[in-house]
This record gives C-alpha cells, structure tokens and sequence, in this order.
C-alpha cells in the first residue's frame, strides 16, 4: 500500500468522522468534500453514485410518509401496545419484537420514537428496570432493516448481488436473515433479563424515588396512544401499505420461479427488474393513500419518517460515491493486498462491514459503499448473505438518534450512557445480537444456498 493510498484512505475516513460528529445531512454532505479532494486533488476518477437504491428509497419512504400522514402508523402502533399491556411481565422479550417488526414493515428504524416512551412506562409500572427491555428494544429497531423488503439495505443487497452474479431475491434474502436476526435479538433479551440491579435494590433508583418531584415525574403519568381515535381512513392505509409489500414479495417469488428452457416466471412474462418493481408499487400505494385516506403531502414531507428517509438518502448518495470513488481507483491493489485473507477467510468481511457501520450510521451506506468491492474481491454471495446482519454497527458509539432518544424516554434513568462512553446501555445487547445473527445466518446461508460451503463453490 503506497504513501498515496494511506494519505487517501484517511481523507475518506476523516470524511466518515467528521460528517458522523455534525450528523444528519453532514454524513453525506462532508463527503462531498472528501470526494472534491480525491477527485481534484489527487486526480482520482470519479466513481458512480448509487442511483438505482436511491430512487427506491425515495419511493418507499413517500410510501411510509403517506402511511404516517394517513394516521396508519398510529393504528399500528396501538396494536402493539395492547398487545405490550396485556403481557407486560414479559416486556423485556416482547418490546424488542415490536420494535423489530414495526421496523421490517416500514423499512426504517425512526418508528421506535412513538413505541419506546411506552416500554418504558410498561415496565416502569411493572417494577421491571426499563433498560432491560429498553436496551434491546432500541437495538431491535434497527436490527430489523437488514429483514424488511423495502429497507435500502436489502433492496441494496439484491441489486449489487445480481450485478455480480449472484442471483438473490428479496424472498430469499428475508429467509436468512429474519430468523437468523431473531435468534440474535432473543438471545440479548435473554441476556437482559436479569441485567442490572432490581429496582428496589438500586440505590440512585430509589435516590430518585424519594425526591418527590422525581418521583412524580417518573409516576405521574402515562405514555399511551389508546386514547387516539383511529379513522377508517387510517385503518385502510394500513391495508394499503401491507397488501403494497405482499405485492412485492409476489413479484419477487417471480423472479425465483423457473419454467421452460430455463427462465424465470418473471422473464417469461416480460416483468421489469425488481427495483423498478418497488418503485412502480410503491408510488402507486402512496397515490392511493393521498387519494383515498386523507394523508395530506404536506403532513407526509413533515413528519419524522419522510424526513429520516431523506437524510438516509443523502447520506448513501455522499458516502457511497465517495468509497466506490476510493476503492474503484485501488481494486487491483486491494485485491492484491486481500486476496489470502479472503480465499482463507471470507466471513471475515463481516468485521470489515461492522466496522465501516460503526463510523458512518447507516447500514444502506454500508452495503452499497462496500458490497462491490467485497464482490471484486472473489468473495461468494452466499458468504455476503449470511454475514449481512454485521452492517448494524452503530450502537458502539452511542450518537445514533434512537439510542439517545430512548435514554431520554426512560424517566427511571436506568437506560444511560455511561462516564466513559462505551459503557453504555446497548453495548451489551447490541454486540450479543450482532454477533449470534451473523453466526446464524452465515450458517443458514451456507445451508439454504447448499451449492456453496464456506464461500466456495462444490
């Protein structure tokens, strides 16, 4: 690796740095610096923005937008809370699967900002340490963007991988990873459980408890959405959205289904390519829910899923264009520098992913930056496959917005960052349930594609 390479390579990571400590739009915005440096600087060609995953996210984001426009979001998240106050001795299992689920069908983790103040009050009235089910809870909700149909990340993984070779659907991509995510999140409940100390041991608990205005702060009320009066209107965008994702999980069945002289079911009947499949189905429910269910466009580019979805969008955009910039100008060298440590070793991309997840906060970026090179670098796709749960990396450094929000949300302070920094409410439970679903799925991976054992073709 050559003086040039090094002094390059931190120009993109002082990028990363610098854009993940401004945050928001900086994380694509400050990588256009980085870009503008290589580019005129150093004289690098440029590489080529992700545009294909862009216009999907754009779409599936307008959809989710409508959805929480419409008043659909809230329906959903009352749903989950009857469900959370009719077993809340068990919250600590259950709060991580609503968040979890709530994410795999939005395809963004920003939904946990309504769910999480709820946890918190259920096992606050429970007498349960709410950063039991709060730490896990919030890790879910992002775990869950590598297992839904419309997240950037999968719909990223499927793109690049049938780029290079790798004939993946969206279908087979969710086989692997939501059981192999879940086994993961479980185990960190179950590791969770008895976190901690009980709150009528705690010491700075019961400290608070007798301060009455703390007490009455963490006592005094009640976080609930069901009270909220649920239009039909609502209700019927919530069908919308969900009947929008079953058509797409069909198209993409399609895509798997081979008939006559070798062709697929969605070649014989002449479909277009899944991403434009999303896009189309995805428009079209947002359509309907501003035609149909009152979800006025304003409200929609107001509220907090669009504009998340957006910033995710500006962030793949710079970031992306800036590794696949970097990496592009390098990958003879790179091939050269990785080829024993890949042949040897290929699930050890997976530290590569998390590691790269750590510094930019967002797991789509991570995927589209760094899934080509992975594939230039020989590795097979269903080693990828199995280890795509490494790309959530962004607990380790508690700055993420639903880690800090959830510290926030819980009253009885027991869900903190700690004096020195890494010791933190979701270091635990995030490296459990990272660690177990990689494993696992890298494992199923291995099984469900048995042409393939170990990254190399039998």
């Amino acid at each position: 690796m050559s003086l040039v390479m090094i002094i390059e390579l931190l120009i993109v990571l002082a990028a990363l740095y610098v854009g993940s400590r401004y945050g928001s739009l900086a994380l694509g915005a400050i990588s256009g610096i980085g870009l503008a440096i290589l580019v005129f600087g150093f004289g690098l060609k440029p590489g080529t923005p992700p545009t294909d995953v862009i216009y999907i996210i754009i779409a599936a984001v307008t959809c989710a937008g409508t959805l929480q426009a419409s008043g659909g979001m809230d329906w959903m998240i009352q749903v989950a809370e009857r469900l959370l106050r009719k077993h809340p001795d068990h919250i600590t299992f259950l709060g991580p699967l609503v968040t979890f689920f709530l994410t795999v069908l939005v395809g963004t983790g920003h939904v946990v900002y309504t769910i999480m103040p709820i946890i918190c009050d259920i096992a606050l009235k429970k007498n349960i340490r709410p950063e039991r089910p709060c730490g896990v809870a919030s890790i879910a909700s992002q775990v869950g963007i590598t297992c839904s149909p419309i997240a950037a990340a999968v719909v990223a993984f499927v793109t690049i991988s049938n780029a290079n070779g790798f004939a993946v659907s969206i279908p087979q991509v969710l086989m692997v990873t939501i059981p192999a995510c879940l086994c993961g999140l479980m185990c960190a409940a179950l590791a969770s459980y008895k976190r901690g100390k009980d709150l009528d041991k705690d010491p700075e608990f019961l400290k608070r408890k007798a301060d009455p205005e703390l007490n009455k702060f963490m006592y005094g009320s009640s976080a609930t959405t069901l009270d909220k009066v649920i239009s039909r209107e609502a209700k019927a965008s919530v069908f919308i959205f969900l009947s929008a994702l079953l058509v797409i999980v069909l198209f993409a069945f399609c895509q798997m289904i081979h008939v006559a002289d070798g062709r697929t079911l969605a070649d014989a009947i002449n479909l277009p390519k899944m991403n434009i499949i999303i896009q189309i189905i995805m428009l079209t429910a947002a359509a309907c829910n501003i035609m149909f269910c009152k979800a006025q466009p304003k409200k929609a580019v107001g509220g907090a899923v669009w504009q998340s979805g957006m910033v995710a969008v500006v962030a793949i955009y710079g970031i992306a264009w800036l590794a696949d910039t970097y990496f592009s100008n390098y990958l003879d060298e790179m091939k050269l520098m990785l080829a024993d440590l890949v042949t040897n070793y290929p699930w050890s991309i997976a530290f590569v992913f998390f590691l790269v997840s750590v510094l930019i906060n967002s797991q789509g970026a991570v995927v589209v930056a760094m899934l080509p090179l992975a594939y230039e670098l020989g590795i097979a796709g269903p080693v990828l496959l199995g280890v795509l749960p490494s790309v959530y990396g962004y607990f380790f450094i508690p700055n993420y917005p639903s880690d800090i929000a959830t510290v926030n949300f819980d009253r009885s302070g027991t869900t903190k960052i700690g004096k020195y920094l890494l010791n933190h409410s979701f270091m635990m439970p995030g490296l459990i349930s990272v660690v177990v679903s990689t494993v696992v799925g890298y494992l199923i991976a291995n099984v469900f594609f048995h042409g393939y054992f170990l990254g190399f073709v039998q």
